[in-house]
Parts: C-alpha cells; sequence; structure tokens
C-alpha cells in the first residue's frame, strides 16, 4: 500500500504554521528581566546556573520546543490535509465446477459417471497447483468447496435440474470477480427452469456431456390431468398421457386406483411398426387416454395412475403417478322466494346456475303447491323478490331468516310493501305510493371500489330498457353504498338503483326495480352474451354472501401442496376476544395422514416468528388439527381449535426423462466461448485449461482521508500539552 498527503490549499502555508509555531513560543518563553528565581535546591537546577523566563536555559528550550510543535500542528491541522491511500490486490483466476448431481445423471450407470468425476478430480489438482482459486458447485449446494473433498462421493440425489438456476446462480455469486471458467458436469436434461441457453454469462461454459443420448426402451405416463377441485357426488375426468418408445405393435394396460380399490382399467395400443428414418432410432408412440369417476368422499382423495409394467422396461419408477383432488361439498344454498311467477325470477336463477358454486331452490308463494322451503335446511343467501309483499304471504318466512342473519337481496316490484321493507333492510328508505312508478336506466357509481367492476363495460347498461322502479324519495341509510343511480332519460339522479350494505349485522343489498329479464335479452341481442349483467349481478351476490373469517385460531400451511423433501410450513394467528393479535401461546399440532398415523408437534408461535416448520414428511395427503388454550396460568378458559388438510407429492421428473441432450451443451458451449467435452475427453479439457493462460487480475482501491479525523493524533496534541503545562507547573511557572 502507497501513502501520500494532498493539500487542498498551497503547500507553502506550511511555512506559516511554523511561522506561527515558533512566533508562539518565542513569546511564551523569552528571557526578560526581573524574571529569575531564587536559587532553590530543586532536583536538576544548579543554584548558580542562569536562567531564561523564569527557568533554566534548558527547560526553557524544552518548554518552548513543546510549545512550538502543539502549535505548528494545530495550525497544519487546519489545512485540512488529505492522506491519499493506493492499494493494490492480486485477485487470482478462478474456475467453478458446476456438477448436475440429479438423479437422472447417475441413471445411465455410475462406472462412467466414476470415470468422469475422476477427471474433474484431476481438473482441480492441476489448476490448484498451478495457482487457481477452484470451487465445487453442485444442486443445492449440498457440495464443499474446499479442495479435500472427494468429487466422487457426491450425492446423485436431487429430485430436479434446474442448469439456468445453477449457472445464474454462480453468475450473482461472483459477480465483479475473475471468473474465467464454469465447468458444467450435466447431461443436458432439465426440468425446472428456462434453458440455460437463454441466459447471458460473463464466462466461458466447459461442458461435460454425461449420459446416453439414444432413447430407451421404455414406457411412460408422461402426465396426468385432472381438477384440482371437484363437488361431492359429482363427475370429473382423469386424463391420462402414456408415451412409448420402442413397444410398436403391443399394448399395456392403464389403472386407476384409491386407496389401493382399482376404480377403472382401460388398454391403450402403441399401434404398428412406427420405425424413424432409416438408420434413426423408433419415434415415441403418444396415446391419451380419459377415465370418468365419482366424487364420492370429502376432503382431499389420493388417486394413482399407473401403466401396468411390460418386460423389457429401461424403468417403471414413471410408470405411475399420484393425483391428489379436493372434493369439497362446499355449494352455496341460494333460496329465491317470489311471491308469484316472473320473468326476473327465471332470469335470476339462470345467472346463478351459471356458477356450479350455487344450488338454487326456488319458491313461489302463490299458485304453487309447495312454497315453504324445508324446515330443517339452512341457507347461505336469501333473494326475496317482492317479499314483503302487500298481501303479507312471505312476512313468516322473511322473519325467520332474518332472525338468523342471513345475507339477503331485495328485488322490488309493483307487489312490494314499502313499509315492511324499510323496516327490514339497512340499505335505503323508500317512501312511495304503492300505485305509481317510474321507468330508469342504471348508471354505474365511479366512487364505488369495493368490487372489481369495468366502467367501460358497464355503459352498456345505458342502452338496455328501463327498469320499473317506485316513484318516490329515496334515502340512504349509514353504511350503504350505492352501485347504480337511477337516470330518467338523459336525467342522472341521486337516487339508488343498486345499493348495498355489508357492514351491518346483516349484509343486505336492494335492487330497486323489476325487469332485469330485459336487461339479459337485449344484452344478448346486442352483444350475443349475457356477460357484463351477469358478472354485475353475480359479484354482487358474491360480496353479500361471503362469510367472514372470525376464528380466533388461524393455522393453514402456507401452501397447500408440497413437494416431498422440502419442509411443510405452517402459518399461526391467534386473536383475543377483541381480535388483537397474540403471541407466545404454547400450540399443539396434530398431523394424520392417509393411514391413520398422527404425528403430534408442540411449538409456541412468538412476534418475530409465527411459522412451524415440518421435515422429511413422506408423499401423501394429510390433515391437521391445531389446538390451543386462551386461559390463565391454571389451564382454565377456552380452547380454540383449527383444522385443515395439505398434500405431499412425490414429483418423480427425473424419471421422465433419461435421454441425455448433448446438442444443448454444444450449443450453450458455442454461445459463452467454452468447448463440449464427451465423457472420454475430459483429459482434453485437463490440457486445454492448464495449458491456456489464467492471468491474476489487478485491483486498486484509492482512499481519501483527512487527517484530523484520525483520533491517535489528537492524543498525541493533548500529551503534548499536558507535558508543556505540567512541567511549568512542576517548575513554578504559572
Amino acid at each position: 500500500m502507497r501513502s501520500d498527503v494532498i493539500f487542498q490549499s498551497s503547500p507553502w502555508w506550511i511555512l506559516v504554521c511554523l511561522l506561527v509555531g515558533a512566533v508562539y513560543a518565542v513569546a511564551m518563553y523569552q528571557p526578560r528581566p526581573g524574571w529569575a528565581l531564587p536559587r532553590l535546591a530543586r532536583p536538576g537546577i544548579a543554584g548558580g546556573s542562569s536562567t531564561a523566563g523564569g527557568f533554566d536555559k534548558r527547560t526553557t528550550y524544552g518548554l518552548a520546543a513543546l510549545r512550538f510543535v502543539v502549535v505548528s500542528l494545530l495550525c497544519f491541522l487546519l489545512l485540512n490535509p488529505l492522506i491519499r491511500s493506493l492499494r493494490t490486490l492480486t485477485e487470482k483466476p478462478k474456475v467453478v465446477l458446476a456438477v448436475d448431481n440429479s438423479e437422472s445423471v447417475a441413471a445411465a450407470g455410475r462406472p462412467a459417471l466414476n470415470r468422469a468425476l475422476a477427471g474433474l478430480q484431476a481438473i482441480r489438482q492441476q489448476l490448484t497447483a498451478k495457482g487457481l482459486d477452484v470451487s465445487v458447485r453442485t444442486f443445492g449446494d449440498t457440495m464443499a468447496s474446499n479442495g479435500e473433498s472427494d468429487l466422487t462421493q457426491i450425492p446423485f440425489t436431487q429430485r430436479t435440474s434446474d442448469l439456468s438456476g445453477l449457472l445464474s446462480g454462480i453468475r450473482s455469486d461472483y459477480e465483479g470477480r475473475n471468473l474465467t471458467d464454469v465447468v458444467l458436469v450435466t447431461d443436458g436434461i432439465f426440468n425446472q427452469g428456462l434453458s440455460p441457453t437463454f441466459g447471458q454469462y460473463p464466462f466461458a461454459v466447459q461442458t461435460v456431456g454425461l449420459g446416453d443420448t439414444i432413447p430407451k426402451r421404455d414406457i411412460q405416463l408422461k402426465g396426468v390431468v385432472a381438477n384440482r377441485i371437484a363437488y361431492l357426488g359429482n363427475q370429473f375426468p382423469v386424463q391420462a398421457d402414456v408415451v412409448s418408445n420402442g413397444f410398436q405393435g403391443r399394448s399395456a394396460t392403464v389403472v386407476l386406483r384409491q386407496n389401493g380399490r382399482e376404480l377403472g382399467r382401460q388398454s391403450v395400443s402403441f399401434g404398428g411398426n412406427d420405425a424413424g428414418p432409416a438408420g434413426t432410432p423408433e419415434r415415441s408412440r403418444f396415446n391419451q387416454l380419459t377415465f370418468q369417476t365419482t366424487a364420492s368422499q370429502k376432503g382431499v382423495q389420493h388417486y394413482v395412475v399407473e401403466v401396468l409394467p411390460l418386460p423389457g422396461e429401461f424403468s417403471t419408477r414413471n410408470n405411475r403417478q399420484d393425483v391428489y383432488i379436493d372434493v369439497i361439498d362446499g355449494k352455496e344454498n341460494v333460496l329465491l322466494l317470489a311471491l308469484s311467477p316472473h320473468p326476473d325470477v327465471k332470469a335470476i336463477r339462470n345467472l346463478l346456475e351459471r356458477n356450479q358454486n350455487y344450488e338454487v331452490d326456488v319458491r313461489i308463494m302463490t299458485g304453487s303447491t309447495d312454497p315453504n322451503p324445508p324446515a330443517n335446511k339452512t341457507y347461505d343467501l336469501l333473494i326475496l323478490h317482492q317479499i314483503p309483499d302487500n298481501g303479507g304471504f312471505g312476512n313468516d318466512l322473511l322473519r325467520k331468516y332474518l332472525a338468523k342473519n342471513t345475507p339477503v337481496l331485495f328485488v322490488l316490484g309493483n307487489q312490494s310493501s314499502l313499509g315492511p321493507f324499510n323496516t327490514s333492510n339497512p340499505v335505503m328508505q323508500v317512501n312511495a305510493q304503492s300505485s305509481q312508478s317510474d321507468k330508469v336506466t342504471g348508471v354505474f357509481n365511479p366512487d364505488f371500489k369495493r368490487l372489481n367492476l369495468d366502467p367501460a363495460r358497464l355503459e352498456l347498461l345505458s342502452k338496455l330498457p328501463p327498469m320499473a322502479v317506485p316513484y318516490g324519495d329515496f334515502r340512504l341509510q349509514p353504511g350503504s353504498e350505492v352501485v347504480l343511480w337511477q337516470q330518467v332519460g338523459s336525467v342522472r339522479t341521486t337516487k339508488p338503483l343498486l345499493a348495498i350494505n355489508v357492514t351491518s349485522p346483516r349484509k343486505t343489498a336492494v335492487l330497486a326495480g323489476e325487469g332485469l329479464w330485459a336487461w339479459r335479452l337485449e344484452e344478448y341481442a346486442l352483444t350475443d352474451k349475457q356477460d357484463v349483467v351477469d358478472e354485475l349481478v353475480q359479484k354482487i351476490i358474491q360480496l353479500i354472501s361471503v362469510k367472514e373469517d372470525r376464528r380466533k385460531l388461524r393455522v393453514y400451511p402456507i401452501r397447500n401442496e408440497f413437494v416431498s423433501g422440502e419442509k411443510v410450513i405452517f402459518e399461526t394467528e391467534l386473536y383475543n376476544d377483541i381480535y388483537e393479535r397474540l403471541y407466545d401461546k404454547p400450540v399443539r399440532l396434530e398431523i394424520s395422514d392417509e393411514k391413520g398415523v398422527t404425528r403430534s408437534y408442540n411449538y409456541t408461535p412468538t412476534a418475530a416468528n409465527s411459522r412451524f416448520e415440518i421435515s422429511r414428511l413422506p408423499e401423501g395427503a394429510y390433515r391437521f388439527r391445531a389446538i390451543v388454550s386462551l386461559g390463565d396460568a391454571s389451564g382454565s378458559g377456552k380452547t380454540e381449535q383449527a383444522a385443515g388438510q395439505f398434500v405431499v407429492r412425490d414429483l418423480q421428473l427425473e424419471a421422465l426423462n433419461t435421454t441425455a441432450d448433448h446438442g444443448l451443451l454444444r450449443q450453450l458451449a458455442q454461445q459463452t466461448g467454452g468447448q463440449f467435452y464427451g465423457p472420454n475427453r475430459v483429459d482434453d479439457l485437463v490440457r486445454n485449461l492448464t495449458a491456456r493462460p489464467h492471468p491474476a487480475r489487478l485491483t486498486s482501491t484509492e482512499e481519501m482521508n483527512e487527517i484530523i479525523n484520525w483520533r491517535w493524533l489528537f492524543f498525541v496534541v493533548l500529551t503534548l500539552a499536558t507535558v508543556e503545562w505540567g512541567l511549568r507547573k512542576f517548575y513554578g511557572g504559572y
């Protein structure tokens, strides 16, 4: 390191600093008549020696020198000089050995793999001896990077291959460093991330191709497609994609099972002779078949699709895939209660039945043989068309469901009784004559932000036929929000046509007119679709019918599905009676698998960490239950519980493709300025890397520091001043 002083002003000012110090010292210690001290028998002072300034000459010169140094140094610091330090570092060239330690690499045979790894050992030893810094990277960083680790002991157990992620991680970790080459040892198969050829790398990638590029004689269950969710009692399809190679003219059997019970069996034929052009391997055959099965049990159900093995297959690990389907009985029960048959009733029913989540029960109060819904059935939403009515037919049912705080959508009409309506809803008050009505269209309220509605699409409402609404005064209740305003002709009013209140104990919406059926017909005539009106009504219904989660304990996995080998992470939320977050309460977590085996865990969430991790859960569908006591230290108090499900999947990605892709490795090496080497040419790689010059890189760092910031210099000045002051006091100078 080299250092020099830089002045921010002319260096000639140093002479001024020295002059100030000299003048100050002379003025302080020049000889003056009459200052002679009596001849005292002090140590070191001869009784007859001459004096100057009250001291003997030797002491005077010493004190003057101290004063000269202190004052000159302080003046010099006032010039604010800088120290420039130039530090030069020599950085060795670096080489990274990136090894693909996935299962597909070892599937081609361990002897050839060991020979390649032994060659890498030689590369590392020779490059290290030549002064290069060599490190090793693998998927998951399972290999130590020190020079003593044995590359032949790398465990090839990774279940996925992300070559692009491996190279990108090296690029990020070695950014700005002297990385010259990356030796990528792989079979060229990737099943996660992008192709490595899409990336830009500031180093040369030397690729070593492993594996067998000749397709194996094998049958693979390439993929299984099924719905993630199915409703209880419904049929759903399970689609299997089967790929074969080398089994032309043969057939195989595909079986669908659940809990060991066979649900279906189909035969798939691989056709006749389907060889490719001369000199090429036989082409793969693709077949697709579909099973139809019924969701008969609630919860996460485990299905297995398997191709029964045939003699001569390279591997049977890729003959089976697991499918997990969440079977729910989650349809919302909707009671559509109408005074009399009306086109609006059918229109509302049709738009609700477009959503499979709704099960609609329509009851007509007049002219129907069975107007009353089942007494023991619970409904999630109540739609009242012209109820309460002038005849009072639906008043008993209305009181029953309003007492349960069931969400309600009121649809007003010419038979609606406005007095009971005003006392039954928290949205609006309507004062009007029962025999008078008005014709209005709807205009979207741009201030309504509770739903994600497109104002441009809702401009279609101005082209739809007018609705019949009560003619009178409309007054919104506190907490209500307007979705549509009434428009009479071309005049926009401040009267609500569609409004909601989701802040009251019973969520309620009011459509203050009839004629919804005409809106749907006209929209279809204009656009050949019924999307705008249906979407508006469906979203309003979903908004008022959604159930609030008022649980005090919420324990849930961060995802519904995990991959075998990764940690299952649970998030924990605990609240008191006023829904303030609580911590430091012990939680007991019980997890049960498909066989009924239960695992129990105990943990305590804190403000710093409210998560809990579980490792090494085997593949399967799991149910969990969390229990926590909100009582006092004695153990008394209420116990809260939370339950749910999750799935751990065993992804056989490495078994789906075992044919090495050396063409990709050649392309990657060519793009980055490297070369491709086969497993038998590792010695050539060693010679090329060791023969090529690898110059070290010099890095210079310049630092500028103010001398006045040196702490030790402060103590030097303080020490000199203290010594001078102490000597003056010791010799009697004041």
